[in-house]
């Protein structure tokens, strides 16, 4: 077994010690006021719900976030060692031992296992509640920890402010990656473009043999570009025509003619703009 698992092991039994002694005195101080047993046992239903959920968000935080934040050596030289983190998991029963030792001899049961139950919630208090903040307290001001968490938040920030900059370096060259290939695909397709535009202008004569035409214009486009190649295409002719032939309705013919070439019509032409 790891250090580690030992430690959470003896965290665990000494949390069961101590959840088991509050129960004892709370039990037995309803008992000494003369509460009888079946209203205690029904106060105990309703609420053991509360307790089993409040100790296992207790549990989670101490196994789960031991793990991820476990204190720095360096700006923890005391509480960070293996030394006090088990004296920290085995206070509970330290603080029975003590109390048994006060109240050997006892004849009465009842009274022997009430101080002990006491032994244990003070010295649990005091350690976990008191003593162990307190020390948390002190080795933050040490000069030494002070200086190292400085060095460290210095070291996390200038991380954080590396790989932003590498991030938006990577965006920055994606961008002019992505403009150069728009401005090569353009070169490539204003020569087919002039051509679509010709067929467009004039319709009438020769439709089916315009249609082929289209269409095979719309292949060497996707060709150049893919589909967003087609679209560009579709964009930059219909541009043209609405721009040069004012006096002309203005007919989306290459969306007739490429009806089902390729799926081009896949994505809204909303979205062309950003072609």
């Amino acid at each position: 077994m790891s250090k580690q698992r030992l430690l959470k092991l003896i965290h665990l039994l000494s949390t069961i010690w101590f959840a088991l002694c509050v129960v004892y005195i709370l039990i037995l101080g309803l008992r000494q006021a003369g509460v009888r047993w079946w209203l205690i046992f029904s106060l105990s239903g309703h609420s053991a719900v509360i307790f089993f959920l409040l100790v296992s968000v207790y549990l989670f935080a101490v196994f789960k976030g031991a793990a991820r934040s476990r204190k720095i050596v360096q700006e923890y030289p005391l509480s960070s060692t293996d030394y006090y983190m088990f004296f920290y998991g085995v206070v509970p029963f330290l603080g029975g031992l003590a109390g048994l030792s006060g109240i050997i001899g006892m004849r009465s049961t009842t009274e022997f296992f009430l101080e002990l139950s006491y032994a244990t919630l003070g010295a649990t208090f005091l350690v976990w509640i008191v003593i162990d903040p307190l020390i948390g307290i002190i080795e933050i001001l040490l000069p030494d920890s002070r200086r190292h968490r400085r060095e460290r938040l210095a070291q996390v920030s200038a991380v954080r402010a590396s790989q932003q900059q590498a991030r938006e370096q990577l965006l920055a060259d994606l961008e002019i990656k992505e403009k150069t290939l728009r401005n090569e695909r353009l070169a490539k397709l204003k020569p087919l473009a002039a051509k679509l535009l010709e067929l467009v202008r004039d319709v009438g004569n020769d439709y089916e043999q315009k249609e082929s035409e289209a269409m095979d214009i719309g292949v060497k486009a996707c060709q150049i570009g893919g589909l967003d190649g087609m679209r560009q295409l579709h964009e930059i002719t219909m541009e043209q025509f609405k721009s040069k032939e004012q006096d002309l309705p203005h007919v989306d013919y290459i969306t007739q003619w490429w009806d089902g070439v390729g799926g081009w019509l896949g994505r809204p032409l909303s979205e062309k703009g950003r072609l």
